[in-house]
């Protein structure tokens, strides 16, 4: 781990901190984290990305880890921009953009909203937003799996519970697969989320999703994800995920325009990229040959 270098960088007026590995001037692969986890979930493909020679930065995305934590901007328009004023802030032109669970819904809409920053997407435990939707309306289960979602919904107690700790060991333990997640990981998020400000900047990410249905800002956004996206997607999803269906994931080939593949590991649930480490990181470098 102290090979892997760590530094602020100014994207979309914001201090952003990222942890990379490998050359500055390689291919850039931009690691996209997700709910509720911070750079750190990577840490295994930072180093063997870097080892192969590629760029590979981690960043805490808005308002989470050590990054800046404004009241607002966490809409999909502005996140998604996040991603792409990331891209030019580390010298690239464009980046293979990997994103897990709220960093696979960013990945998604910024290779629709900002495709000159995206040359490919790797998306793991995360449908296309459109295919999302269609599944909370007609699928029973998943809405089941997604009530949490309602949940975060309410005042000051999800956030009081996301700080004291014991929801962020109920959601790894429910949406993992068996063994997920070891004693390191489970702390290391508990105290991710105990960083003040944290909590509820990750919740405002849910409440803005929920509450942007009606407005038209929300449905135009919906209106534009819905058009797919023109690079190679690469999808990747655990067959024991306790937090998306892979009947969820599955349909959103639909979405992606210029080449689709989705793989499916076995015995692993909604951390493939912890649980199966070494299986994502392959996947991963197939890509870059």
């Amino acid at each position: 781990m102290d090979r892997i270098r760590h530094r602020a960088v100014t994207a979309s007026g914001l201090r952003f901190h990222v942890a990379e590995h490998g050359p500055a001037d390689g291919p850039l692969v931009l690691l996209l984290h997700g709910f509720p986890e911070f750079w750190w979930s990577w840490r295994h493909q930072l180093l063997a990305l870097g080892d192969a020679g590629l760029h590979a930065v981690a960043p805490d995305l808005r308002g989470y880890g050590d990054t800046d934590k404004p009241p607002r901007g966490y809409d999909g328009y502005t996140l998604s921009a996040d991603v792409a004023a990331l891209v030019r802030a580390l010298g690239a032109s464009d980046a293979h953009v990997v994103g897990h669970d709220w960093g696979g819904a960013l990945a998604w809409s910024t290779a629709t909203l900002h495709p000159l920053a995206v040359n490919r997407l790797t998306v793991l435990s995360c449908p296309h937003p459109a295919r999302l939707r269609e599944a909370l309306i007609s699928d029973r289960e998943q809405r089941r799996m997604s009530s949490y979602m309602g949940l975060f919904q309410a005042p000051k107690v999800p956030e009081r519970r996301l700080v004291r700790g014991d929801l962020v060991s109920e959601l790894l333990n429910r949406w993992g697969g068996p063994g997920f997640p070891d004693a390191e990981t489970e702390r290391r998020c508990r105290e991710a989320m105990a960083i003040p400000g944290a909590a509820h900047c990750a919740l405002e990410y849910y409440r803005w999703a929920f509450r942007s249905r009606v407005r038209p800002s929300g449905i135009r956004y919906g209106q534009l994800l819905a058009a797919g996206v023109q690079v190679p997607v690469h999808q990747v999803h655990g067959d024991l995920d306790g937090c998306l269906k892979l009947t969820t994931a599955v349909g959103s080939e639909r979405y992606a325009h210029a080449g689709y593949r989705l793989d499916v590991i076995e015995g692993v649930g909604h951390f493939p990229h912890q649980e199966a480490p070494d299986r994502v990181t392959e996947l991963l470098l197939s890509q870059a040959a």
